[in-house]
């Protein structure tokens, strides 16, 4: 799996532009604030239909614009696409020139794993977003996921209405028992689709982590819930019923889980140093590249955004050199060069790409 190019149009700090990659390793270097990592979000957001940082699509898009666009021609073993995403008033998304109805539907057609500095939050801020990183990969291989995610949202938005409802307008309590009825039917499906790509991680970190760390480091992945199945659930729920209707909120539930991750048995976020969780993210996110891999049978584009800056320039050779049949997406504020790697590096100044090789 590979990009041939990529299109922006009024898209971050892009008027126009068209980006023609090569299979192997595309480096992307400047100054800061000068526009690469727009670049890797452009293509995160064809293959998983969000940005991985905009908190509003609007933000996307050119200041002083109305639209913008992006899109993305890829080329699989078995077909070749087109995925197309415009932002206005509303967001479109084109599959092959055809309007897609949810987003759901382009999901799979172009995998990525991406590395980011921000990535040390999945161990160090809250659960949500180590939750945030299990969703993400999941949707990618499992469509039906998201469908199953927003139907769970949009009932545990109702519920804590009617929590509200109970509280300020005396609503009838035991009504709570229809919604926790989908939220357990929801959570459940939500719990077995986590739990499955929970334990193929597991698999695949503890031999990853201990050849980085020369077998120095054993790691382990814990899942916390109390959701592991629906009768769970559902009393789960009605236990918390008055705590619930007290705080106008659901406070059990699947959007409460987390994961936790030790080191030698030792919690990392806690005690492991900044080298440790760095080292453990970069276990995780090359366990996601394999799951995806074995999944699919072809590797995902790799997005490398400023990660390279976290290690020396030898551990940067060493891992590149060891990415084979991967496509590769590098964003670094130095220009550089692999040997025995076809590269093609790009210079961005503000807002401008220029062929460099």
């Amino acid at each position: 799996m590979y990009i041939k190019n990529i299109k922006l149009y009024n898209f971050r700090n892009y008027e126009q532009e068209k980006i023609e990659l090569n299979k192997e390793i595309n480096i992307f270097y400047g100054d800061n604030a000068q526009g690469k990592t727009n670049i890797l979000e452009a293509v995160f957001l064809c293959a998983i239909g969000k940005s991985f940082r905009a908190n509003k699509e609007k933000e996307l898009i050119k200041l002083s614009e109305k639209n913008a666009i992006v899109e993305i021609e890829y080329q699989k073993e078995d077909r070749n696409g087109i995925i197309k995403i415009e932002i206005s008033d509303k967001k479109n998304i084109y599959l092959n020139n055809i309007k897609q109805k949810k987003i759901s539907e382009i999901l799979g057609n172009l995998n990525v794993v991406m590395f980011s500095p921000d990535d040390i939050e999945i161990l160090k801020a809250g659960p949500a977003k180590r939750r945030r990183f299990l969703n993400v990969m999941i949707s990618q291989l499992r469509p039906k996921y998201v469908y199953i995610m927003n139907m769970y949202s949009k009932t545990l938005e109702q519920r804590n209405n009617y929590l509200r409802q109970i509280k300020l307008e005396n609503k009838n309590k035991e009504l709570l028992e229809i919604w926790d009825e989908k939220l357990s039917e929801y959570g459940n499906y939500i719990y077995n689709y986590r739990k499955e790509f929970i334990e193929k991680i597991r698999k695949k970190i503890n031999f990853i982590h201990k050849n980085i760390t020369q077998n120095k480091e054993e790691i382990e992945i814990k899942y916390i819930t109390d959701c592991e199945n629906i009768n769970q659930y559902k009393n789960n729920l009605k236990k918390s019923w008055d705590i619930d209707i007290n705080r106008g909120y659901t406070s059990k539930g699947i959007h409460r889980d987390d994961l936790e991750f030790k080191i030698n048995g030792r919690q990392v976020n806690i005690y492991g140093s900044q080298g440790q969780n760095r080292t453990v993210i970069l276990s995780l996110k090359l366990s996601e590249l394999q799951i995806i891999y074995e999944e699919i049978g072809e590797y995902p584009i790799l997005l490398l955004d400023d990660f390279m800056s976290e290690l020396d320039s030898k551990r940067q050779i060493n891992f590149l050199k060891n990415i084979n049949n991967t496509q590769v997406l590098i964003t670094c504020t130095q220009q550089f060069t692999i040997d025995n790697k076809m590269c093609k590096t790009f210079n961005i100044n503000q807002g401008k790409v220029e062929k460099i090789i």
